[in-house]
């Protein structure tokens, strides 16, 4: 995983100081990297009889779909508050400084529908555990909730600690 983890760019005191931001685009345009996140995704989930691999916006649609592909599932996006067309599920979780709240729509996911959650990066886990809410209320089963990044010392395991979880780089 070192030459994935040699693609990620640390951007200091982005969004704001003191954060050192994990940029992952530079993996993004290297088209062998990107390869290799998918295939090494795919790999994992491809007998795991995945129905659907819900992602959350906006990083995590690039590989969420991508995987969706690849291991012949639906794809269902997870979007922040007001951003889908149709009638939704909603979950709102908090902040460090506040809340937030997430949607999916209500009829994306069908009862008892065996799905990965996917997203570049676990920090907290607040916004993937939302997203695993949504999930349930939809009436499927989290299998895994798959990363790129892992950010161990934010504990987000924590908050999924109900849910296995797999990260392909760690810090």
């Amino acid at each position: 995983m070192e030459d994935l983890k040699s693609k990620i760019r640390d951007v200091p005191d982005f969004p704001k100081p003191g954060i050192i931001f994990k940029d992952i685009m530079p993996l993004l345009a290297d088209v062998k990297s990107f390869q290799k996140v998918i295939d090494l995704f795919a790999k994992r989930y491809s007998e795991k009889s995945i129905d659907y691999v819900v992602a959350v916006e906006a990083r995590g649609f690039i590989f969420g779909a991508a995987l969706a592909y690849r291991i012949d599932a639906g794809f269902v996006p997870v979007r922040k508050k007001g951003k889908l067309p149709y009638k939704t599920e909603s979950v709102q979780y908090s902040l460090e400084y506040g809340t937030d709240t997430i949607e999916m729509h209500q009829d994306a996911i069908h009862s008892g529908s065996r799905v990965v959650v996917i997203d570049d990066l676990l920090a907290t886990g607040g916004t993937s555990a939302a997203t695993c809410e949504l999930v349930h209320k939809t009436g499927g089963k989290v299998v895994e909730c798959a990363f790129v990044i892992e950010l161990g010392f934010l504990n987000g395991r924590e908050k999924l600690k109900q849910h296995e979880i797999f990260s392909l780089i760690q810090y």
